[in-house]
């Protein structure tokens, strides 16, 4: 009975704190660390505890692997006018691709893991302990000494719409085959994982091998036309692919003038191996896949504060759908355009009024076929 209680109590422990140390389970329990690894293997061995991470069955995280930038925007107060200074006011935020997905999911009340890397920087310092204060575990992080923290600089014009945006984000390039190879029961412990296209090329497709090989699921998240090509050319393994219509037209090599030509481009990258595909088009909604056809999602009429985010925002929602089990496209598509709505008329990145309740009340609403094989 004695032993029962104790190993119950470690249990409670773990399910309040999925992060605690052996340590600190032997000390808050009066027991020796050998004594606590004995319960530990024993609740693994009864797979009420996935593998050495401590994961509870019903707590396994959504598993962002990607960038984490301090974002930088800067608001024109007036129309653009190039070649020539122009006043502007300055913000300085949190953001990169997979850290956004992560804090919108964290404030949706999903368990989080981000992978990134950082630099040994004050910079850095700040994005993962803002990750921390969210409940996102960043345990994985790799940290570059010698390196700067990533940032993302948007210029945005007075009506909040960006004009052009720079990137410095080489230290992603650093995450190699070899570091996800030492990670990698990291990653079978997730639910799902989501990596965004800033990661190096032979990384993704070490991650859609990995994907194709195993039973997590893996959605693809594109960050621009010209990080295209960090998409390998054989997709199996690729659960979902998230991108805008423009980054479709990168992958498919020529312009995509209509809807049949978006249909095929969609259709060919099924063939190359991903199982579906979500493209945003701005004010002109959502295309989705749906069996063998593709699916038209109207978005509503909304006022524009800041377009920065809106796109990680809708990819959250969608990853925050399939977490809860639901594999419906349609009903994530509409989770999305709360969402990126939401984050729309926001001046921040991540919306910081996101509760756990947030999308609750999405069901079903309209879509239209628009074409099918």
């Amino acid at each position: 009975m004695i032993e029962t209680s104790k190993k119950e109590q470690l249990y409670e422990l773990i399910r309040a704190n999925p992060f605690i140390s052996q340590q600190d389970l032997a000390s808050r329990l009066g027991l020796s660390r050998s004594a606590v690894a004995g319960y530990i293997a024993g609740l693994i061995r009864e797979r009420r505890l996935l593998g050495r991470a401590y994961v509870l069955p019903d707590r396994r995280p959504v598993l962002c692997i990607g960038a984490a930038n301090i974002d930088r925007k800067l608001r024109a107060e007036d129309s653009l006018a190039m070649g020539t200074s122009n006043p502007a006011r300055q913000s300085e935020s949190f953001g990169g691709v997979a850290r956004n997905i992560a804090e919108n999911l964290a404030r949706l009340g999903a368990p989080v893991a981000l992978t990134t890397a950082v630099g040994i920087d004050a910079a850095g310092a700040a994005l993962l302990a803002h990750a921390h204060k969210l409940g996102i575990d960043t345990g994985a992080t790799l940290k570059l000494p010698g390196a700067s923290s990533g940032t993302y600089t948007a210029v945005l014009d007075h009506d909040g719409e960006m004009a052009v945006a720079l990137a410095d984000m080489a230290l992603y390039d650093a995450l190699t085959p070899d570091f996800f190879a030492v990670s990698q029961q990291q990653r079978a412990n997730a639910a799902l994982v989501v990596a965004d296209l800033n990661l190096p090329l032979d990384a993704v497709q070490a991650l859609i091998t990995e994907a194709a090989q195993g039973e997590v699921q893996l959605v693809i998240v594109a960050v621009s036309e010209p990080k295209m090509n960090r998409l390998p050319a054989s997709l199996h393994g690729v659960r979902l692919l998230i991108l805008n219509e423009g980054e479709l037209a990168a992958r498919a090599g020529r312009v995509l003038e209509s809807d049949a030509d978006i249909a095929a481009a969609c259709q060919e990258l099924r063939a190359q191996g991903a199982q579906d595909l979500i493209v945003t088009r701005g004010a002109r909604g959502v295309l989705y896949t749906i069996g063998d056809g593709i699916e038209h999602l109207p978005v509503p009429a909304t006022s524009v504060v800041d377009v920065t985010g809106a796109g990680d925002a809708f990819a959250a929602a969608v990853c925050w759908s399939l977490h809860r089990g639901d594999g419906d496209l349609a009903l994530a598509c509409r989770r999305g355009v709360r969402l990126s709505t939401l984050t729309l008329g926001c001046n921040h990145t991540v919306c910081p009024d996101l509760t756990p309740n947030s999308l609750d009340d999405i069901a079903g609403g309209p879509s239209t076929l628009i074409h099918q094989d």
